[in-house]
């Protein structure tokens, strides 16, 4: 089962993403803060069961406020889904991003080593090997290219690695690849990449549910640990979200190696014969997206015959 299917539209106007990624983890945090206010925060006692008797008494109109309030919510902070995930990427200051980014190049480094072959037995070979494809996964091929979270130097491994070995630079050439993707390749990219986005949603709005409750609760002595719950809650997301892009850059990299050539069909441009041929191609072409470099293109259009019956 797909993520999207676990959220069916209410209507044509919201999308299974939009429910899954932004209405739910925004819902999530606007009931625990209601909860918190109607149970008496901030003030020093807290009444759960005066919460639960005022939720009950929420008539039809109240309701349809609330739901309103919160679809408005999460369509206000919708575009702001990219510019989140830059966030948690460490697309801080550099004098904040200074020190995480030495602790990641440390942690890079000790894959390193563990990769590196000591002897020639079995099990310390299976031993490098599987920290040399941690160390591909998690971490860019450059080291100037480490980035201050595990998130960031998850992504950036993607975009550093998908289509390297055929020539292609996978930032310019991801946005015309992925429209010619084949449809069940399409599926499991969308389906991971919403995975991403939902980890990463849930993380921060219960990372500000966090901060909130903490506000609301100062006065609550003990109650004052459900913020500390929810911070733990943010962090166990955010290690989903980890997860979750790996298996999203797996999905990317498999795009590549299965449909690069759709998208020489697109372009109209002949395949090539070999892989050095293909390397040479695929560097021109991702210089002319990424730099506007003049390449000249020699076309080959398909006639009627060749595209073959509808």
């Amino acid at each position: 089962m797909r993520f999207e299917q676990l959220a069916r539209p209410l209507n044509d106007a919201m999308s299974g993403r939009f429910v899954l990624v932004n209405y739910l983890p925004t819902a999530a945090g606007a009931v625990c803060v209601l909860v918190l206010v109607w149970a008496g925060a901030p003030g020093p006692r807290l009444d759960f069961g005066a919460a639960w008797r005022t939720a009950g008494k929420i008539g039809v109109g109240e309701a349809f406020v609330l739901v309103l309030a919160v679809t408005l919510l999460s369509l206000l902070v919708q575009p702001l889904q990219l510019a989140l995930v830059r966030l948690l990427e460490g697309a801080w200051p550099r004098f904040t991003a200074g020190p995480f980014r030495w602790w990641q190049r440390k942690r890079r480094a000790r894959l390193a080593r563990s990769a590196e072959v000591s002897s020639e037995e079995p099990a310390e070979v299976q031993r490098a090997g599987q920290a040399a494809v941690l160390l591909r996964q998690r971490f860019p091929h450059d080291e100037h290219l480490v980035r201050p979270t595990a998130l960031g130097n998850v992504l950036t491994a993607m975009e550093d690695q998908a289509g390297r070995a055929y020539g292609l630079d996978a930032v310019v050439v991801w946005p015309r690849l992925y429209p010619v993707l084949g449809e069940q390749v399409r599926a499991v990219v969308a389906d991971r990449r919403d995975s991403m986005d939902l980890a990463a949603r849930l993380s921060v709005t219960l990372g500000l549910t966090a901060v909130v409750s903490a506000a609301l609760l100062h006065r609550a002595g003990w109650w004052l640990l459900v913020a500390l719950g929810l911070l733990v809650a943010a962090r166990l997301a955010y290690r989903g979200c980890v997860q979750a892009a790996l298996a999203y850059g797996e999905a990317v990299e498999t795009a590549f190696d299965l449909h690069r050539f759709d998208l020489y069909r697109a372009l109209h441009l002949p395949l090539p014969d070999d892989v050095e041929a293909e390397k040479q191609d695929n560097r021109r072409l991702s210089a002319f997206w990424r730099q506007g470099r003049p390449v000249r293109f020699e076309y080959r259009h398909e006639s009627p015959e060749d595209q073959g019956p509808k």
